[in-house]
């Protein structure tokens, strides 16, 4: 599917803040950013993302941070009740 079609099925952009420890030294945090559309709240996408770097990479994970924006949404509307004319 394209994004459009993935925004108009409820799919949203996603970020996560992942910190890890270093694997040569583990006392430091490093951190990444991870950003795609996914489906909340279940995060399937993400939830893959997480689950391959455990299974495959070296650092360990200390804490994820998500976040979601509806990049499709109702255009936003201010009524202003002031009139200005210009001669």
């Amino acid at each position: 599917m394209s994004d459009l079609e993935l925004q108009m099925n409820g799919f949203r952009l996603t970020t996560a803040q992942i910190f890890y420890h270093l694997p040569d030294n583990p006392a430091l945090l490093q951190e990444y950013l991870w950003q795609k559309l996914d489906l909340a709240p279940k995060f399937p996408e993400l939830t893959q993302f997480l689950q391959f770097w455990t299974n495959e990479l070296d650092g360990k994970l200390h804490s994820v941070y998500v976040a979601k924006k509806e990049l499709i949404s109702p255009a936003d509307l201010e009524i202003i009740d002031t009139e200005f004319t210009l001669q």
